[in-house]
């Protein structure tokens, strides 16, 4: 069982930057691929950006890609995710999520956190 709990969000205004933090309870942190998704109110859950548990190496959404990034902390089970450059259409409710399989889609993870809500003021 995985625990996870983001911080970080709050209300920036267009151009601004933002991180987010999810910490993660559990010995075997490492052992999963960690993931970024985003709802805006309205829309579907989508994925923002994530990292593989193989390497650690990341990959974003077009959207997000250049100005996202995503890292890992194993030694403090903390993965971050750091936006640049944000506008009115990144606000939403982000969520960390951890996985054995990960990827872009939602069945890829079987452990959410709560979510946190990023603003963007125009």
């Amino acid at each position: 069982q995985v625990q996870l709990v983001e911080s970080g969000g709050g209300l920036v205004q267009a151009g601004g930057s933002l991180r987010l933090s999810c910490v993660a309870s559990g010995r075997t942190f490492s052992s999963y691929a960690m993931g970024w998704f985003r709802q805006a109110p309205g829309k579907e859950r989508e994925f923002v950006g994530g990292s593989r548990r193989s390497d650690a190496s990341t990959y974003y959404a077009d959207s997000v890609k250049g100005r996202f990034t995503t890292s890992r902390d194993n030694a403090k089970n903390t993965v971050y995710l750091q936006m640049n450059s944000l506008n009115p259409e990144d606000t939403a409710v982000y969520y960390c999520a951890a996985g054995l399989v990960g990827g872009t889609r939602i069945r890829g993870y079987d452990y959410w956190g709560q979510g946190t809500q990023v603003t963007v003021s125009s």
